[in-house]
C-alpha cells in the first residue's frame, strides 16, 4: 500500500499565511471604501489636486450666475466680512 506523505506539511504551514493576506486584502479594502479614492477621508467630494472654494468665491459666483439677487449679495458680504 502506498501512502502519499508529500507535501501535507506544506500546506498546513501555508494556510495562515493565506489568511494573513486574504485578512490584509479585506481591512485595505474596508478602509479603502471609508476614506475614498483621494484617502483624505472628508466626505467633501474633492479630488486630489483641486481646490476647495472659499466662502467668497462661492459667493461670487452665485451672484454671477443669478442665482442671488444684489440685495442678498451685499447682506451675505457683510456677514463674511463680519467672520
Amino acid at each position: 500500500m502506498m501512502y502519499w506523505d508529500g507535501a501535507g506539511w506544506a500546506w498546513m504551514a501555508f494556510m495562515p499565511l493565506v489568511w494573513i493576506v486574504l485578512l490584509g486584502l479585506v481591512v485595505w479594502a474596508v478602509i479603502h471604501l471609508v476614506r475614498g479614492p483621494s484617502g483624505t477621508g472628508s466626505g467633501t467630494g474633492t479630488r486630489e489636486g483641486e481646490r476647495r472654494e472659499s466662502p467668497q468665491e462661492i459667493l461670487d459666483r452665485r451672484f454671477a450666475s443669478g442665482e442671488i439677487d444684489a440685495d442678498a449679495y451685499s447682506e451675505a458680504k457683510k456677514r463674511l466680512a463680519e467672520h
